[in-house]
């Protein structure tokens, strides 16, 4: 055991950092769940690498430690609402990102509602408005379980507690501006005298129009 007052990494980094189909998916998941940089990224992914290493590990064993400890780790999972009940081993090894990212707190305030996207659900995080029950959290990066759904709310003394605060209306964020253009007025009277003339001359004759150029 080393100092403990001495930082140590939570996370792993990539073996290959210069990976250009790594960069861009990494970009894309920075923009859909509103993180702060691609640290966070690694937290989740080497949440995510570990319980797969553990289930390759206990695919292949019988023994009944195997057994308990392969119970633990799927009672876990299902409690923090990654897999579902009932899955085996094989459901964590087709865990993908996106399904660790989903249960971070700051993912399920957007989804519940209490935020218009997801940078306003991290903010309301840190600045204090969010409770799960009687505990305040402030890290939008905390995994919440099964349990803590139901217990999202915002504080009460918070302003934002009002379903109505005009920070929470998503239709009012959603719907776009649309300037309406004054109507063209169209020149009636340079355009008629043009028409009489030309339907005039459609009702003559043909007999009559050489004689009407005569007499002018």
């Amino acid at each position: 055991m080393g100092d403990p007052k001495q930082y140590r990494r939570k996370y792993e980094t990539p073996l290959h950092p210069w990976n250009k189909t790594v960069i861009e998916t990494e970009k894309v998941l920075v923009r859909d769940f509103g993180l702060k940089n691609k640290h966070e990224i690694h937290i989740a992914n080497s949440f995510l690498r570990r319980y797969k290493i553990l289930a390759k590990k206990f695919i292949a064993l019988t023994t009944a430690q195997a057994e308990k400890e392969k119970s633990q780790i799927l009672d876990k999972l299902f409690r923090t609402g990654i897999i579902a009940q009932g899955a085996g081993l094989d459901q964590i090894l087709g865990l993908e990102l996106k399904d660790i990212l989903e249960r971070r707190l700051q993912s399920q305030i957007y989804r519940k509602g209490f935020a218009r996207t997801m940078k306003q659900a991290r903010q309301f995080i840190t600045h204090r408005h969010i409770l799960i029950g009687n505990k305040e959290i402030t890290s939008p990066s905390y995994l919440v379980s099964r349990a803590d759904e139901s217990m999202l709310a915002f504080k009460t003394a918070s302003p934002l507690a009002t379903e109505d605060h005009p920070e929470r209306t998503r239709e009012a964020a959603e719907k776009p501006v649309v300037e309406e253009k004054p109507a063209r007025k169209t020149t009636a009277k340079k355009i008629a005298p043009a028409v009489e003339q030309k339907s005039a001359e459609s009702v003559l004759p043909a007999s009559e129009t050489p004689a009407v150029a005569a007499e002018e």
